[in-house]
């Protein structure tokens, strides 16, 4: 039986010989931006690189998931590769959509071209591993968009605004043992570890009032927007008993104020997410905003509508997991390699993914100094970004699945229970809320 060592040494090589193509699809995925749910040129342009490997993609998973597997020579643990499709929408971004305002400001082409380089590593070595790797290119891990997404779930299209969850109650990772996704960064580490995310959860929020001509008869209406300030003024005064150490966030946006400017608004609607390092954080959090969203109807005599969805669960590496990528990143990048410190205060659905199976996700170095989500973030080093992780998560699935795949069978059983796919469902569906509000009801 060939040895880890040599199969990494044979992927390795296998990766460097074609650096080339993953560079170029790196850079072609970062021209050709696409939004959430919406990626379908880019899963197009994926399933042609798995079929280009001998593989037999499924395609259209949760609308544009794309999904293979590369058997191994006998049954064991799945190893899952992925790759996020979706963009940002950063109109004077340099990469931009000149239509859609797409860009790929997150480093996603090169998440892409990374898992594509692994595949094209691990396709010269996989029959020599006892379990199987699946290349899964999963849609809309970007929260934007969301009054879109909220309108597919409306419809009943979808369930959930971010693609892995989607994906799990769908029962598309139910043959997916544990899971590895690198992600592009700024320019230091080399590679790094140790990257944590908060939870966050998204509430659509529509007041009712009353319209009247505003010079005319102002006295006549019912203002749905002033219910509004009068709510944001309420949640900001809530931030001064915020719990230090829950990483607490509450963005808001007013996305329609009103109709016209002579007229009393009768509605305005509003998009907040809310997010905190722990579920209890969420859930106390999200009581606080809805009784200021309530304070701020019954102040104005109006009515309000809330919808409270999860948008991502809160993540950190499995530390079992972990140390087998840290080992191939010293390995591959010696001093290059940093374990991160501190709390995130971003958000990814990898944390949805991180309740049903053993997850890391690496940092790798996009060769930028820009601020991240920014409008001039993006992959300047292809090399760094999509072909060293490449290599990264060759050399892990190799260690996880050699020798009868005994590592992943230990970090499997040394992570703990995880989520079944009806116990996920779950738990999102308890943070989940539909209310209403009427002033009426409550009147002094």
């Amino acid at each position: 039986m060939t040895g880890p060592e040599e199969l990494k040494s044979l992927a390795c090589a296998e990766i460097d010989r074609r650096a080339g193509e993953i560079v170029a699809l790196s850079e072609d995925i970062m021209r050709h931006p696409e939004t959430g749910y919406r990626e379908f040129r880019t899963a197009d342009v994926v399933a042609g690189q798995l079929e280009a490997l001998g593989l037999t993609p499924e395609t259209g998973l949760a609308r544009t998931g794309v999904k293979a597997r590369m058997s191994g020579r006998a049954a064991g643990p799945t190893v899952g590769i992925l790759s996020e499709l979706d963009s940002l929408v950063i109109p004077d971004h340099p990469y931009a959509d000149p239509e859609t305002g797409a860009a790929h400001a997150c480093g996603h082409n090169s998440q892409i071209a990374a898992m594509v380089g692994a595949g094209i590593g691990l396709a010269t070595v996989h029959e020599e591993l006892d379990g199987d790797v699946v290349l899964f290119a999963v849609p809309a891990e970007e929260c934007i968009q969301t009054s879109w997404r909220l309108g597919l779930r409306d419809a009943g299209e979808l369930h959930h605004t971010a693609g892995k969850a989607e994906l799990i109650r769908r029962g598309h990772f139910d043959d997916v043992d544990l899971a590895l996704l690198t992600h592009a960064g700024t320019p230091e580490p080399a590679l790094g570890l140790g990257f944590t995310g908060t939870g966050s959860l998204l509430m659509r929020v529509r007041f009712h009032g009353k319209a009247a001509h505003a010079a005319a008869s102002p006295e006549a209406g019912i203002s749905a927007y002033k219910a509004a300030t009068v709510a944001i003024a309420a949640i900001d005064a809530h931030r001064e008993m915020f719990r230090e150490g829950d990483g607490i966030r509450v963005h808001h946006l007013i996305t329609h104020s009103g109709a016209a400017v002579s007229s009393i608004p009768a509605l305005t609607e509003m998009e907040i997410l809310v997010r905190a390092h722990t579920i209890d954080a969420l859930r106390a959090t999200a009581k606080r905003v809805e009784g200021a969203l309530r304070g701020g109807a019954l102040a104005m005599g109006a009515d309000v509508e809330i919808l409270t969805t999860v948008s991502f669960l809160p993540y950190a590496d499995d530390a079992p997991l972990a140390e087998v990528v840290e080992a191939n990143a010293r390995e591959l990048v010696g001093d290059g390699y940093a374990r991160l410190t501190g709390s995130g205060g971003g958000s990814t659905d990898m944390g949805d993914l991180s309740r049903v199976m053993p997850v890391v996700q690496a940092m790798a170095a996009a060769g930028v100094d820009a601020p991240f989500h920014g409008n001039a973030f993006h992959t300047a080093d292809h090399v760094s970004a999509a072909v060293v992780p490449a290599k990264l998560m060759a050399m892990t699935a190799i260690d996880l699945l050699h020798d009868g795949a005994a590592r992943a069978r230990e970090v499997i059983a040394g992570s703990g229970p995880k989520l079944s796919r009806e116990d996920f469902a779950g738990l999102h569906d308890s943070l989940t809320r539909e209310s209403v509000f009427r002033s009426t009801d409550h009147a002094l």
